[in-house]
C-alpha cells in the first residue's frame, strides 16, 4: 500500500489552490503523502538533477526542489475522464511560436506578459532535441538559409558539435548551455546574447514589454527570481481546475476508474 501511495500522490500532487484543493489534502486517505514526495524530491534530484526540468514540464503539460525556486503545492488536483491524444499538444506554446502566438497562448489561460517571460525561465534546466529548433541551422525560411536571430558563432558550434544534419532526432541539446543542471538566472543571460535556443526564446528579446521584463530579472536577485518564478508556477497551478465532481481521483494512475 506504501509503495501505491507513493506513486499516486507523486502523479496527483501537481495541484493547484483554488477549489477543493488544500495543502494536506491527503492527511487521511494517505498521511504522509506531500512528506513522502518532498524527501523523494530532495533525495534523488541531486543525483539526476535532470528529474528537476521533467518535472516543472510535467506540471506545465498538466495544468495548461533543492538547488532552485521552491513553492508549496496544495492537492486535490482531479484527473479529467477523456485522454485524447490529438489534444496533448494542441494548446501548449510550441518551440516555432513567435511572440503573438506565446502571448494569446498565456492570454487563454489567464497568464500575462510577466508569466511568459518567467515561466520561459524553466528552460535554464534541461534539455531539447534538435528537431525542435535545426531548422534555425538549415532552413529558417525555406531556402536553406540560418535564422538571422540566432548568433552565428553559436549556430556553427550547433551544427558542427551537436546537430549535424537537419533531420537530426536523437541528439541532446543542453538549453542553457554550461548551466543546465543548475537554475539560475544565465538563460536570460544567454538570450541577450541571441543563444536563446528555440524561436519562442529569441521572440522574448524583440518585444519591448517582454524584453524589459528580462532586464529586470538580470537587475535583481537571484532569490528574487526564484520567489518571483514560484508566484507563475503557483498561478499556472490554477489553471483549469477540476474539483468536487468534476473529475475523479483515480485509483490507478494509468486508466480511468471502472
Amino acid at each position: 500500500m506504501k509503495g501505491f501511495c507513493s506513486v499516486f500522490v507523486f502523479l496527483v500532487i501537481l495541484g493547484s489552490v483554488r477549489g477543493d484543493l488544500k495543502m494536506g489534502f491527503y492527511g487521511s486517505s494517505c498521511p504522509k503523502a506531500e512528506k513522502i514526495v518532498q524527501d523523494y524530491v530532495s533525495q534523488h534530484i541531486p543525483n539526476a538533477p535532470s528529474l528537476a526540468a521533467a518535472l516543472i514540464r510535467m506540471h506545465f503539460h498538466d495544468c495548461f526542489v533543492r538547488g532552485g525556486p521552491f513553492w508549496k503545492v496544495p492537492t486535490g488536483r482531479r484527473d479529467g475522464v477523456i485522454s485524447v491524444a490529438s489534444e496533448a499538444l494542441a494548446e501548449i506554446p510550441a518551440p516555432f511560436d513567435n511572440i503573438t502566438v506565446l502571448i494569446q497562448n498565456f492570454a487563454n489561460k489567464s497568464l500575462d506578459l510577466k508569466d511568459l517571460v518567467l515561466l520561459s525561465g524553466a528552460h535554464t534546466i534541461g534539455i531539447s532535441h534538435c528537431t525542435s529548433f535545426s531548422n534555425r541551422l538549415y532552413n529558417f525560411t525555406g531556402v536553406g538559409d540560418e535564422d538571422p536571430t540566432l548568433d552565428s558563432e553559436y549556430a556553427a558550434n550547433l551544427r558542427s558539435r551537436k546537430c549535424r544534419t537537419q533531420n537530426d532526432s536523437t541528439t541532446k541539446v543542453e538549453m542553457d548551455p554550461g548551466s543546465r543542471n543548475t537554475f539560475d538566472l544565465s538563460y536570460y543571460t544567454l538570450l541577450l546574447k541571441r543563444r536563446g535556443l528555440f524561436e519562442s526564446d529569441s521572440a522574448l528579446t524583440r518585444d519591448s514589454n517582454t524584453l524589459a521584463l528580462i532586464n529586470q530579472l538580470l537587475q535583481g536577485s537571484l532569490k528574487n527570481f526564484f520567489s518571483e518564478f514560484a508566484l507563475s508556477m503557483e498561478k499556472m497551478g490554477r489553471i483549469e481546475v477540476k474539483t468536487g465532481t468534476s473529475g475523479e481521483i483515480r485509483k490507478n494512475c494509468a486508466v480511468v476508474n471502472s
